[in-house]
């Protein structure tokens, strides 16, 4: 368990429900918060950029207003994107200290770190900066969230050893995947002693929306799909908090049923799991999490992800409505035509798609 944290279950404040408007629905997330509170979890986790800047906000207004601090874990971020020089990464902190409402951070994450942005962040001493941040209380725990390789990862955990905590991608169709390696980065974790934070467990939503053999495959044994992602990834020793982006209290209900009192995969639930994983590997599907850290930097404001999410029904469904769906998605967003080249995309997708060329298959 994370220092604070009272079970190893985190609510993602990344995907929450939003108005027509763009807002976020905050009576939707007081309830959610208090249902999650009630039920003994107690972990948050933000980022500067998540839901159009609104999600810190979103957090001031409907957690920090209505618990005391003391009562939560709060995690942030420090994000690549939003500092150039040294001289930004303290206003940028503080700025977000004010956005959320709180004095200081449980955990405070060197954001999406691969081997570029890791060359930035020791350029321009972020890590002591943030170890500073420690030494006043303004953060407790210091780490970084990750996408690259194990390679890369064991070079940075070996530099830099101040590293508490690795947020890691990881699920069970991920493990042996050659961009992401799940499985040979938790091992580095483990290796260095880190704890693990895993984010992604299903996949953003690929886990839960499965064909039709994989549904069977879990079908047979009764509990959600859901479930069996996110019981797979907690059940791993290093593993300390799984988090789960809830955007409804129908979902936050099912996570909570079975995480309350966390019961790690039995033998016969593992076996399932790997008989779904083999079934989606043989399926030609793009491996998009929806995350939208692509959609931020459009220039032509292509809503990327949900193009690929309309191209991957019309692959598993040859009667979906592709067309119908994708005239409606290009009303108020460019199309996939409109698409520059620029490679903005490419260079912030954590499945390190390459988009470009996805879009000319949409073409």
């Amino acid at each position: 368990m994370l220092d604070g944290a009272k079970k190893n279950f985190g609510f993602g404040c990344m995907r929450l429900k939003r108005l027509e408007n763009g807002e976020v629905d905050f009576v939707n997330f007081n309830q959610m918060i208090d249902l999650f509170m009630k039920n003994g979890f107690n972990y948050f986790d933000t980022a500067h950029g998540y839901i159009d800047y609104k999600s810190e906000t979103a957090i001031r207004e409907c957690l920090v207003k209505r618990y005391p601090r003391e009562s939560f874990v709060l995690t942030n971020k420090l994000s690549e994107g939003f500092f150039k020089t040294e001289d930004e990464i303290l206003p940028l902190f503080n700025s977000q200290l004010e956005a959320c409402g709180v004095d200081y951070f449980d955990y405070y994450l060197m954001h999406a770190h691969n081997a570029e942005y890791f060359e930035k962040y020791n350029r321009l001493h972020a890590y002591e900066i943030v170890s500073g941040l420690k030494k006043q209380g303004k953060v407790r725990h210091m780490g970084i969230s990750f996408h690259d390789t194990a390679d890369v990862l064991d070079m940075i955990l070996t530099k830099r050893p101040e590293i508490e905590v690795v947020q890691l991608q990881f699920n069970y169709l991920d493990l042996d995947d050659e961009r992401v390696q799940a499985q040979a980065c938790y091992d580095v974790c483990v290796k260095h002693g880190k704890d693990v934070i895993v984010m992604e467990p299903v996949k953003g939503g690929r886990l839960v929306n499965l064909p039709l053999a994989a549904r069977n495959v879990f079908d047979r044994l009764g509990g959600g799909y859901a479930e069996y992602a996110i019981r797979f990834a907690a059940g791993f020793e290093n593993v300390k908090m799984v988090l789960s982006g809830m955007n409804d209290t129908k979902q936050m209900e099912e996570n909570i049923r079975f995480m309350k009192d966390f019961k790690p995969l039995s033998d016969e639930e593992m076996e399932a799991v790997f008989n779904v994983r083999s079934i989606l590997k043989n399926q030609d599907v793009i491996q998009c999490t929806a995350c939208g850290y692509c959609l931020a930097g459009c220039p032509m404001n292509i809503a990327i992800s949900s193009v690929f999410e309309l191209l991957n029904k019309k692959k598993l469904d040859s009667s979906f409505d592709f067309d119908g769906e994708y005239s409606k998605l290009c009303e108020n967003n460019g199309s996939a035509n409109d698409c520059i080249s620029c490679g903005q995309c490419e260079g912030v997708c954590p499945q390190k798609l390459e988009i470009i060329k996805l879009l000319e298959a949409v073409k």
